[in-house]
């Protein structure tokens, strides 16, 4: 099938869905109209689009964990555990759903059983099914998303939407590129077009389905652009399958003026390329990831961590903030881990929202620079699909127009380099085929030179290691120890 940026054919996306649904013997209790009343029979209180609404109206910062395990009542219980110190709730699912090995999952809840814990990183919704997703459903007060990775989403997108989830992660490159080694671009960009044209379809239903694109790619060093081009493609792409309730994603780079000034710019860019292509009758709101790389061993030193990406959250007007826990070192956190680094995270949201923070100099800067570094990406890409983002966005990739820093796929050239300057703003040391505008990176060229001379040495490689384990030990710049 012709990968392009029209809306699925009705026949042809029914044909499809048969298919999907027959993929595992759980999709056959998928009835989309009965899917249609079970959303209606919800209460408002349990409408993640309502409550992002709702804290976009006010200028509050919703606060979510991540959290899935792979028991229903182990679930439901650490769900409700959590329920009183976050605004929203997620499901995060477990990595042998993520690659569509259910098989592999049913065997791993098996062994979760007898060992009495989850012995899963997430919750195997498919395996579980729309009764065991609706029961998770009914036993919550607060609004439940899917957090996943996967490149092909399409069943679980039937058995969560159809069980009350209402609103859905991810996206054909968010959920590729950074996850996978051998998926086609092409291909992941399609099975997301499915879930947009589902979700599409619940809103033409009156059901409304909050989608967020995966801001944080890589999680290591991702400069603004690139998480920014990707997450204006993604809702480009969601909002031609009929999606009008968009949430667009940033993972913290560390440096509060750079991060403040990516929130900011992601919501003027989204309004700008949603409404230059044609849309208007949409809802846009943003999120901030807290800091998505190595963490402290230290508890300690990890509540900093979270806090400082708290308070970034707070100061950039972030709809909503996807929280860490000082466990991050360990492995999967404990519920109470997980409570702890929510309630270190409300205290500063509530410390800092009241606060009235004017965009200094530098900060009206990067976010020029931020912009016309994404405008600069993004007219490449139509150019390159001849207006066409879904063929423009694959065509980028492989021209490595478009590439993300340190990302597993072959689809992906690999040959931009990341590094911070001195003041820990992430910098762009090797553009590869990225079309930056040269004064851009002239501009880039001179703040890593800044770098260089403080500490003596050379911009190279080096300093790009030492970055991506300095917050891990301590520091945000990675530089030389005495």
């Amino acid at each position: 099938m012709e990968l392009n940026n029209q809306r699925l054919n009705p026949a042809e996306f029914e044909a499809e869905r048969a298919d999907v649904l027959a993929t595992w013997p759980t999709g056959k209790d998928v009835n989309f109209a009965d899917g249609v009343r079970f959303q209606r029979s919800l209460p408002e209180s349990k409408r993640f689009s309502t409550a992002m609404r709702e804290a976009d109206r006010t200028g509050r910062t919703l606060c979510q964990p991540r959290a899935g395990v792979a028991l229903l009542r182990e679930h439901i219980d650490l769900l409700t555990y959590l329920e009183g110190s976050c605004d929203v709730l997620p499901t995060t699912i477990d990595a042998y759903t993520r690659l569509n090995r259910y098989e592999e999952a049913a065997v791993g809840i098996a062994r979760s059983e007898e060992a009495g814990t989850s012995l899963l990183n997430g919750f195997p919704a498919v395996n579980h099914g729309l009764h065991g997703c609706r029961e998770l459903v009914n036993a919550l007060s607060k609004p439940v998303q899917v957090r996943h990775g996967t490149p092909d989403a399409r069943l679980l997108a039937e058995i969560t939407m159809a069980a009350g989830f209402t609103a859905y992660e991810g996206g054909g490159i968010s959920y590729n590129v950074p996850y996978a080694k051998k998926v086609p671009l092409e291909r992941s960009i399609r099975h997301w077009q499915y879930c947009d044209r589902l979700i599409g379809m619940y809103e033409e239903e009156g059901i409304r389905i909050n989608r967020e694109p995966f801001g944080p790619l890589s999680g290591t060093l991702v400069p603004p652009f690139v998480s920014h081009c990707v997450a204006l493609i993604e809702g480009l792409l969601a909002l031609a399958q009929g999606v009008k309730c968009i949430t667009l994603g940033y993972g913290q780079a560390g440096n509060m003026v750079q991060d403040v000034a990516a929130i900011r710019s992601l919501r003027e860019l989204g309004h700008e390329y949603f409404q230059a292509a044609g849309y208007d009758d949409y809802e846009l709101t943003t999120v901030f990831h807290q800091w998505m790389g190595g963490f402290p061993e230290n508890e300690s030193m990890a509540y900093s961590v979270i806090c400082w990406g708290s308070a970034t959250a707070a100061m950039a007007g972030a709809t909503k903030v996807i929280v860490k826990t000082p466990h991050e070192a360990a492995g999967v956190p404990t519920k109470e881990a997980n409570r702890q680094g929510l309630e270190a995270t409300g205290q500063i949201i509530n410390m800092v929202r009241e606060q009235n923070f004017q965009p200094s100099d530098a900060m009206v800067k990067e976010i020029a620079l931020i912009k016309r570094e994404v405008r600069a990406v993004m007219a490449k890409v139509f150019e390159l699909g001849h207006g066409d983002i879904a063929v423009g966005a694959v065509r980028a990739f492989e021209a490595g127009v478009m590439d993300v820093p340190f990302a597993p796929a072959n689809c992906n050239a690999g040959k931009l380099m990341p590094i911070r300057d001195n003041e820990g703003a992430v910098r762009i040391f090797a553009t590869g085929q990225v079309p930056l505008p040269e004064d851009v990176m002239v501009y880039h060229r001179e703040k890593i030179a800044e770098r260089a001379k403080a500490e003596g040495r050379e911009a190279s490689f080096q300093m790009v290691v030492d970055d991506i384990y300095a917050i891990s030990k301590g520091k945000l710049v990675g530089r030389p120890q005495p």
